[in-house]
């Protein structure tokens, strides 16, 4: 009978506890659960919207591939904008706009659009460096066609350190400065770039250092 009693007693403090702590239990396995499908839903709603974007940037390069199609271009824009609206913080977004620049400086020779393009995809390439590198080096040549000088000159010093596109980005300094009539600040910026270059002496450089009046030894 004791040993009934003690099951009976630890039964009823089984209870009893339950009574006191049933209801938050459950609240917090329900939470608990939320927590983990909600988790899990977000997962596969950001894995859908990355397919969508590689779908929609696919479509935008067959498009801009396709110059036979004279709707190409409209098509490019179009998908440039959806991918713009919809998936703004996606990658394929800031490659798309970086396409759609393309187009607009080398098809339609309007380069105000192209900047405006490229504006918005260096802002969303954030802390990626790598692409941001791309961008500006696209920007400043966007600025420069448009004779935006000084404009072109600040997007290449707010690189700072630009590591492999330093020479890229001296030259491209040299190119602007002398069409300013700063014939020393380009030959400065373009011996900078040769010193710089990872990839051997360029022929084009060298041609643009020759008409400064640089030879090959200095």
């Amino acid at each position: 009978m004791a040993e009934l009693r003690t099951e009976e007693e630890q039964i009823q403090a089984i209870k009893d506890w339950w009574k006191r702590n049933g209801s938050s239990l459950l609240i917090g396995i329900a939470a608990a659960l939320a927590i983990v499908f909600g988790w899990q839903a977000w997962q596969n709603h950001q894995a859908q919207q990355r397919t969508e974007a590689a779908n929609q940037f696919a479509n935008l390069l067959n498009a801009f591939s396709n110059q036979a199609d004279e709707t190409s271009g409209e098509t490019v824009a179009f998908v440039a904008k959806t991918l713009r609206e919809d998936y703004t913080d996606s990658a394929y977004a800031v490659y798309g706009n970086l396409i759609l620049a393309r187009q607009q400086l080398m098809d339609e020779a309007d380069a105000e659009a192209a900047i405006e393009s490229l504006n918005w995809a260096l802002e969303k390439a954030g802390e990626n460096k790598a692409l941001a590198l791309v961008v500006r080096n696209r920007l400043a040549r966007a600025q420069f066609s448009a004779g935006q000088y000084d404009e072109a000159i600040s997007t290449i010093d707010a690189a700072g350190s630009a590591d492999a596109f330093d020479a890229i980005y001296s030259e491209l300094r040299g190119d602007i400065l002398l069409a300013q009539g700063n014939r020393e600040g380009a030959r400065e910026a373009y011996l900078a770039a040769r010193e710089k270059s990872q990839q051997g002496r360029s022929g084009v450089l060298e041609l643009k250092l020759a008409d400064l009046g640089v030879g090959e030894d200095a």
